[in-house]
């Protein structure tokens, strides 16, 4: 699955990935902003253009009613009218000849407008003078709308749709009388045929559906059979509705004089065609580019990683410590100069790897000769222990001693690769004893020591030879110079840290370490800083380095020095206590 993975996941791969996910980003953030910006425009347009055609019906609405209006308003203001209606309010009877002349009232309205059918005059009573009958107006109509016609005081009130004649449309008008302080003489009432208010704009294709309701959201103007209520498209609020099984923009206008509401539907088909064109040439388009920006990022990507990949080759073929140059030429500056470069490294690292090789075989001929020349543990034991027993013979107790002691110490320091480096505490605190022992016959009266150690600790394992590093420290720098008798104390207890330590301790009561050689010392043991010379603080950077490998993971462990001059100077070594095993 790895070597599958890997085998895809190559850098002309990686770089034919990114390219191409940069381009769909952007064709796609392109395409969807350009047809978002050509969409919204073509809608706005279209909204537009619809709004224009709902004024201009209107405007045409407007002037029908307004025609209507002004030849109602001439009608009741005929004198003829306002006598027979003065004198109807007054009681008088009106002969039959008298009501026979509001035919020509009639006439005088129907010869202006082709869309009145009929016109009917009522006294204020609701009996009707006009036609020849004795029907009442509150038989024609909802007594609400009578008294909407005497709340507008002589106004015209547009009825709509005549409930028991769905052809007709009404509208009715109070007679106001003139010679009675414009007090109520009767009704006119008007009944037009509905198709007188269907008309078109010549200016349309055709394809929009214009409606018109009244105010009972019955229709006036259906464009279309089997339509009774537009109630839904009248109290709607949203600009896309369907109607007919068709959807389609609608756009509506309420006049103000009517109460009607004027309704044009706009097929959404036409709106969206021109956007489907638009999506058809987005896509065509984004598909083109999508297609040339792969073929050129494939040819881009092949030009940059093939010459990386010939010099991966070169790589590869090195065989027996001898790297091979990569001859071949790239078509770029960048990938040249790598090249260069690379085939300048191998020729160094060519001639590196010969001086290299030569001074391995002049080291190992030279180790090889120093272990030649080593001497034997075993020959320097025996002669030690041959030399003890002489010393026995004749007496010298204390230099037999001293011989047992040296004997020892060379055990102890000199041992075999096989042996663990590991000790316990107790055997480094002897071996310290011994060594201690054999500097006393050197500095005798001005030597002293003192180890202070619990048997409990003293089962702790710990690195070999990280004491006597310090204890010689002290011995050469802190009590050498020292007039009199100098102490060194070795002691171990448990550390004061948050981790199981333990802690050693070597101090002298020597002169001290000013501050500007114990900087020197702590600065002489950071990494990469070389120390040489007799108080330069060799011991304690070996001491300190072989603390940083046996216990790199340990958090707790570490090198301290403290010193005053006059007091002496005390090396404090924190070690973690490893479980056995």
């Amino acid at each position: 699955m790895w070597q599958k993975v890997a085998h895809w996941n190559t850098l002309r791969n990686q770089m034919l990935a990114g390219f191409v996910s940069v381009m769909v980003i952007v064709l796609v953030c392109a395409g969807i902003i350009t047809f978002n910006s050509v969409s919204t425009l073509l809608k706005n347009k279209a909204e537009g253009q619809m709004k224009q055609t709902v004024n201009q019906a209107n405007g045409r609405l407007e002037a029908l009613i307004h025609q209507i209006d002004t030849l109602t308003l001439q009608a009741v203001n005929d004198s003829n009218l306002q006598r027979l209606m003065l004198a109807s309010a007054s009681g008088e009877g009106i002969s039959f000849s008298e009501r026979q002349s509001l035919l020509q009232t009639a006439n005088q309205i129907q010869s202006y407008t082709s869309g009145v059918t009929s016109v009917e005059v009522y006294s204020r009573m609701y009996s009707r003078l006009f036609p020849l009958d004795e029907q009442s107006l509150s038989d024609k109509l909802n007594m609400a709308w009578i008294e909407r016609a005497d709340q507008e005081m002589g106004k015209l009130v547009w009825i709509g749709i005549d409930p028991k004649d769905t052809e007709s449309v009404l509208a009715i008008r109070r007679i106001n009388l003139v010679d009675r302080w414009f007090s109520n003489g009767g009704y006119l009432l008007i009944r037009m045929n509905r198709t007188y208010f269907e008309f078109k704009d010549p200016q349309t294709n055709g394809q929009e559906r214009m409606l018109l309701a009244d105010s009972a959201a019955r229709p006036i103007v259906a464009d279309g059979a089997g339509i009774t209520d537009l109630s839904g498209l009248q109290q709607t609020g949203s600009q896309s509705v369907e109607f007919g099984q068709q959807r389609y923009i609608l756009v509506k206008q309420t006049s103000e004089e009517t109460g009607w509401t004027l309704l044009i539907l706009y097929p959404e088909s036409d709106i969206t065609e021109g956007i489907s064109t638009l999506r058809l040439a987005v896509v065509a388009a984004g598909a083109i580019g999508f297609v040339l920006f792969v073929i050129m990022s494939f040819l881009l990507s092949t030009m940059i990683t093939r010459p990386i990949l010939r010099l991966m080759k070169a790589m590869r073929n090195t065989r027996q410590g001898v790297l091979t140059p990569n001859p071949s030429i790239a078509y770029t500056t960048e990938l040249n100069d790598l090249n260069t470069t690379y085939n300048q490294m191998v020729d160094s690292m060519n001639h590196l790897i010969k001086l290299v090789y030569e001074k391995e075989i002049l080291q190992s001929r030279t180790e090889l000769q120093a272990l030649q020349a080593q001497i034997n543990p075993h020959f320097l034991y025996n002669t030690l222990e041959a030399l003890y027993w002489s010393l026995q013979g004749k007496d010298e107790e204390e230099l037999a001693d001293l011989v047992v002691a040296m004997s020892d110490l060379f055990r102890y320091v000199i041992s075999s690769p096989s042996k663990d480096e590991w000790v316990t505490v107790g055997e480094e605190l002897e071996h310290i004893e011994h060594y201690l022992r054999i500097m006393g016959i050197r500095f005798g009266d001005r030597l002293a020591w003192r180890i202070e150690a619990e048997d409990g600790y003293r089962s702790i394992r710990m690195p070999k030879l990280l004491i006597q590093p310090l204890v010689e420290n002290a011995i050469l720098h802190g009590l050498e110079g020292k007039i009199g008798q100098g102490l060194v104390t070795v002691q171990v207890e448990l550390s004061s840290a948050e981790a199981p330590a333990l802690r050693v301790s070597v101090c002298d009561d020597g002169p001290g370490i000013d501050d500007s050689t114990l900087q020197a010392i702590l600065e002489s043991n950071q990494p990469g800083r070389a120390s040489s010379g007799k108080r330069t603080g060799m011991g304690i950077s070996n001491v300190k380095r072989r603390i940083q490998l046996y216990y790199s993971a340990e958090s707790s462990c570490g090198l301290t020095i403290n010193s005053k001059i006059g007091q002496g100077t005390c090396v404090h070594l924190e070690l973690p206590i490893l479980e056995e095993g």
